[in-house]
């Protein structure tokens, strides 16, 4: 079932009432909990981050964060945010409705993250990364085992550490494909398993190899692979500052 979704500029759109605002914004948190309750965090999370920020900085510069996320923003919807405040801030009673939108808005939102951001914290706690052997110098390409303890199978992905700019700023990022599911027996060690994958692969001769596991049986593509690619995006970045 598809996530409700808000526009950037829901609190202001159609006709600006705060029970009619109120129920719009429930409906989604509702939605929201729903995956948080099944350890389902992404991209929820994430979401309803965007749209707190979005509104405190309305609330704050009356301006969308379009800067922090331009990606989520289109320049029509900041003029058109712009025009319509404008227009606002010559009727007080409805400057007043909107006050109590946000205001209700910021408080329910904040209760909702905070229940994601424990979950995240919980999963990550439980979570483990480590090298596997001996890591070159270079550690801005490399693999990523991801897997579920006391089970067989390791997802493999090859990982590239990719910088991009951003007004004057730059910026780290990290892309993780996909390369195949290995199935790890007891008698196969990690060290074993990363040289079939160099002999298999045969893209990177001597890459990093990092392995990051959970006894958590977390939703995979919503929890357990976005944790692993914010721990190891943090490890590499950590390691190559002491380096």
């Amino acid at each position: 079932m598809p996530m409700i979704n808000l526009n950037p500029t829901w609190f202001i759109e159609g006709y600006v009432d705060f029970e009619l605002q109120k129920y719009r914004l429930l409906a989604y948190l509702q939605e929201i909990n729903k995956y948080f309750n099944q350890n389902k965090l992404y991209p929820q999370l994430s979401d309803v981050i965007f749209h707190y920020n979005n509104l405190l900085a309305f609330r704050h510069n009356k301006k969308l964060l379009q800067e922090q996320f331009p990606k989520k923003i289109s320049q029509v919807d900041l003029q058109r945010l712009e025009v319509i405040y404008e227009e606002m801030l010559q009727d007080d009673e409805l400057m007043r409705e909107l006050e109590l939108i946000t205001s209700f808005a910021l408080q329910e939102m904040k209760h909702t993250i905070d229940s994601g951001v424990q979950i995240y914290e919980y999963v990550e706690q439980q979570m483990k990364i480590e090298p596997v052997g001996i890591l070159p110098l270079y550690k801005d390409e490399g693999y990523a085992l991801l897997q579920y303890e006391n089970l067989p199978d390791v997802q493999v992905y090859v990982y590239h550490v990719t910088l991009f700019e951003h007004q004057r700023s730059r910026y780290k990022g990290i892309r993780m494909e996909y390369v195949r599911n290995w199935h790890k027996t007891r008698f196969t060690t990690y060290e074993s398993l990363k040289k079939d994958i160099i002999q298999w692969h045969k893209v990177l001769p001597n890459p990093a190899v990092y392995l990051v596991r959970t006894p958590l049986h977390v939703p995979f593509q919503e929890t357990l692979f976005p944790i692993a690619k914010r721990m190891l995006m943090r490890t590499i970045t950590e390691q190559d500052a002491i380096a």
